[in-house]
């Protein structure tokens, strides 16, 4: 049985990507920066890791920065706006998106939020077209949300951005490795990290917009060294990007049969937590989803009972976003849904992964019905 149904949160290590890190740890371990023959071949591999990784996203491989991951690559976007730039985004956000637009440019969300958890397209029409123009404007939104899974009308919204001149970045972090890559390419910028879809954590990237808009404003967002073409000083991981690109290229393949498999599986799974919770509340159930995620309001107990509960039976699962998590009730999208205190606190949320199989989802329901056994009896176990 595999009871890892934290997916969201990371992902364990794809064997192909360790397969790759350990190659290029032995054999190419070299600073691609140097001068001589075997750094010279570090640094060619890691210009076609590059050329891969572009390849998967459809965009060129020069607005490619490597990073140390998601969170980096959003406060360095956001860091390279000026002060009294525009930046549209909503409150479903992910904290590496909201608390940089609040340090550098003390900007709360904007965007609204649908009672399925899903920004607003109307509204954020609206609000695109009513946006300053005598200042840089950006909207930033993720393409799937985190906690929900719900898919947000990222394609949509970059299409108004253009239309109306206004530069558009989505973070994409959950959705690589799980849906198609496809039409991220018309993105301005794009956000993505490895350790969730099963490359190593501490590698990450940020696609970077080819416009002279953005040009002005002095893309470089690390001082040091001329890496990565002037935008990011530092020696470049090779062997981690090589590991995550390995990763996405072995997994995407298979996107569309994983898709289709889990669904059902995750399907099956609300039934029957349906069946034994009378009052369970599937936040953005009615909302297009990620094939492995449910975030649930339980009728009862707190949810760190819950989890404690479930990890003494083998299996792992969240209160919400794992970089909240140091906060009670910390699900902003239920927050964001205008929940109350006491809902928030019966948040909990599982992601299972493409290797999850039937029966594991099978397990993971008969292990909240004997929590909830125990849990009404005060958390005293049998």
């Amino acid at each position: 049985m595999n009871g890892y149904f934290d997916h969201n949160a990371t992902t364990p290590l794809h064997p192909a990507a360790r397969d790759a890190w350990l190659r290029a740890s032995e054999k190419h371990w070299h600073n691609p920066s140097s001068l001589y023959r075997d750094a010279g071949m570090a640094s060619q591999r890691l210009e076609a890791a590059r050329e891969r990784l572009g390849l998967l996203l459809g965009v060129e491989a020069e607005r490619i920065v490597f990073t140390s991951g998601a969170t980096e690559s959003n406060n360095a976007l956001l860091a390279t706006f000026p002060k009294d730039a525009r930046i549209l985004f909503s409150g479903i956000e992910h904290p590496s998106v909201t608390q940089p637009a609040w340090y550098w440019m003390q900007q709360d969300p904007s965007l609204p939020v649908t009672s399925g958890g899903v920004v607003d397209l109307a509204a954020a029409k609206e609000k695109i077209q009513v946006a300053i123009k005598d200042r840089p404007s950006i909207v930033s939104l993720m393409a799937a949300n985190n906690e929900s899974g719900a898919l947000q009308p990222w394609k949509e919204l970059a299409v108004l951005c253009h239309e109306n001149g206004v530069l558009f970045h989505t973070d994409a972090s959950q959705w690589l490795g799980k849906l198609d890559a496809e039409g991220l390419g018309m993105c301005d910028f794009i956000t993505g990290s490895a350790h969730k879809f099963g490359g190593p954590k501490g590698v990450g990237f940020l696609v970077v917009a080819d416009s002279t808009a953005y040009q002005r404003l002095g893309p470089r967002f690390l001082q040091g060294g001329p890496q990565e073409s002037g935008r990011r000083a530092g020696t470049e991981n090779y062997p981690a990007i090589e590991a995550m690109v390995t990763a996405l290229e072995t997994i995407t393949p298979r996107l569309s049969q994983i898709q289709n498999d889990q669904s059902q599986r995750r399907d099956a799974f609300i039934a029957a937590m349906r069946s034994r919770f009378e009052g369970l509340r599937i936040i953005s159930e009615d909302a297009p989803r990620l094939w492995n995620t449910v975030l649930m309001v339980m009728p009862a107990h707190h949810n760190l009972k819950w989890l404690t509960a479930l990890s003494r039976r083998g299996f792992s699962i969240s209160t919400g976003s794992a970089c909240s998590s140091g906060r009670e009730g910390s699900s902003v999208v239920v927050t964001a849904l205008g929940a109350g205190g006491d809902e928030l606190k019966r948040v909990v949320r599982v992601s299972g992964g493409w290797e999850s199989t039937g029966a594991d989802w099978e397990a993971l329901a008969a292990a909240f019905g004997d929590a909830f056994d125990e849990l009404n009896r005060g958390g005293r176990p049998q």
